[in-house]
């Protein structure tokens, strides 16, 4: 029997449990139970109480985004993503220094787009803010255009692979040799991009549709993160993905970035997500997709693909709502249902072999709370850089923790 099947009839029939090890593919924490929670911090002026409407007690300042983090952590979600783009909000690699000392359990995922610096600097960056953190740094690695600047995919896609390859050498390795198309280095010191974390450095999570991107996270990043389709359609990208993997003999974890809705009735959920379209006019939702530096990826044209798809109610699969896409570039959809069938939802997936997910709701420092207090204890948490183990259990003797200094 296909493994997608038997998950399917497995959850049409009330017997999925978490005892199960089948997935969709392998995964590198095949035999973990746990699975990495994730929120959003809100740095790219993106949170509203209603979509489209701004708010100004909702803005990205410094004071709204970190109270996100700080209530996350306080939830009990192990990681949260600090998204990048040229809107107004906060710095992304500037917020997660700031969120250091606010912070001692919670992971920063830090989105980091390749060729904003230069790569040895920037895997110097990285080490310090995981110094900063003692290991709880993760990267997203994404590949795009800047502001006010398009170039050819195929040369972004060069220029993110070099610049993964040198942070990996960087963070493993004693010195920097690297002869690549865009960047070259000699027999350069690797000690000042030493990072707390060891075997490998901070996690590199990175979500991309094209055979270049694919290709790209299968040879070198640790988890392949998609936005939300149906899930015969995430199994297809999994699979994908999974093949180009083991041709490199390795494996790979996924990662699925959704919104949720979460309320005690479904009726209530589906009621909620009405009312937070409810003031959105279609030439705003335009111009709020439009503003963003992805707005024209491949994985964005997927995600408008959904709404084109769905029913009348903007549902794709019985509790994936589209609606939210109206006003968002990239993540587009929705998990809106009671509590019960959330969980259901998020065991469906974890079956399927997904060990992370990033989620958001809007307002996202109350649905933070809501999602919270209904679902985070009922589910088995873990930090994937501790499962990998990434972390050490006292300071490294590294350069700027426990080692000698030169």
């Amino acid at each position: 029997m296909h493994p997608l099947r038997s998950i399917e009839d497995k959850y049409k029939q009330g017997t999925l449990k978490f005892g199960d090890k089948m997935t969709i593919v392998r995964v590198t924490s095949q035999d973990k139970e746990a699975v990495e929670v994730s929120w959003f911090s809100a740095l790219c002026s993106d949170d509203y109480a209603h979509l489209g409407v701004p708010d100004a007690a909702l803005k990205s300042s410094w004071e709204h985004c970190s109270q996100i983090v700080k209530t996350a952590e306080e939830q009990g979600f192990r990681n949260i993503l600090c998204p990048s783009s040229y809107q107004v909000g906060q710095d992304t690699l500037a917020f997660v220094a700031g969120c250091a000392p606010i912070t001692s359990k919670i992971n920063l995922l830090a989105a980091v787009r390749c060729g904003e610096m230069q790569p040895i600097m920037l895997a110097r960056t990285l080490a310090t803010l995981d110094h900063m953190l003692e290991g709880r740094l993760t990267v997203n690695i994404i590949s795009s255009d800047f502001p006010g600047q398009v170039e050819d995919s195929a040369y972004r896609y060069k220029r993110s692979r070099e610049v993964v390859q040198i942070l990996k050498q960087a963070w493993t390795q004693d010195e920097i040799n690297f002869k690549g198309e865009i960047y070259q280095f000699n027999n350069l010191s690797a000690e000042p991009a030493k990072p707390y974390q060891q075997h490998g450095g901070p996690l590199l999570y990175f979500g991309g549709y094209s055979p270049s991107a694919l290709e790209l996270c299968a040879e070198f990043c640790d988890v392949y993160l998609m936005w939300p389709e149906t899930k015969e359609i995430l199994a297809q990208r999994m699979r994908a993905v999974s093949n180009l993997a083991e041709r490199h003999n390795r494996t790979l974890d996924y990662g699925l970035r959704v919104h949720v809705i979460v309320r005690d009735t479904e009726q209530e959920a589906r009621e909620y997500a009405e009312e937070l379209v409810s003031k959105l006019d279609d030439g705003t939702g335009v111009s709020i997709r439009d503003r963003a530096l992805d707005s024209t990826s491949l994985g964005v044209a997927h995600q408008a693909k959904n709404r084109e798809v769905a029913d009348g109610f903007g549902y794709i699969e019985p509790h994936l709502w589209t609606g939210i896409g109206r006003a968002r570039s990239g993540c587009g959809a929705a998990l809106v249902g009671s509590t019960d069938q959330i969980l259901s939802e998020l065991e469906y997936y974890q079956k399927m072999g997904i060990r992370a997910f990033i989620l958001s709701g809007y307002p996202h420092t109350d649905e933070c709370i809501n999602f919270g207090k209904k679902i985070i204890g009922q589910l088995n948490t873990c930090s994937l850089p501790h499962i990998y183990g990434r972390v050490p259990d006292t300071p490294p003797l590294t350069p700027l923790a426990a080692g000698e200094r030169n």
